[in-house]
């Protein structure tokens, strides 16, 4: 019975949960390296149990956060772009007095 429409009725997927993304992806990094920091000292046990791994698996996971803090930042700094370009277009069309092409890039510049 691969294939059959007879099950479950399709509904729309919900809108995507927006938290405080930076915020989250800041304290994760802060872990990340703190976990690293504190197993440094014991370098000499992990390597000898074989569980040097743990130690780079930590600094890894801080420098991957960095790189994850760099894209949050810059996507959350897109969506705020964007959602003031999104009101400045809902506000500013009725009464728009032929201001759209003095910033900068506007032609002519």
């Amino acid at each position: 019975m691969t294939g059959s429409s007879t099950g479950t009725p399709r509904r729309a997927a919900p809108e995507p949960l927006e938290g405080p993304v930076v915020g989250t992806i800041t304290g994760g990094t802060i872990i990340w390296f703190v976990l690293f920091l504190v197993q440094v000292p014991f370098y000499g046990w992990y390597s000898d149990h074989g569980h040097a791994w743990w130690i780079w698996t930590c600094l890894a996971g801080g420098g991957l956060g960095l790189i994850g803090i760099w894209y949050v930042r810059g996507r959350d700094a897109a969506l705020k772009r964007a959602a003031a370009a999104r009101e400045a277009g809902e506000g500013g069309e009725a009464g728009e007095t032929g201001e759209a092409g003095t910033g900068p890039g506007a032609q002519g510049e």
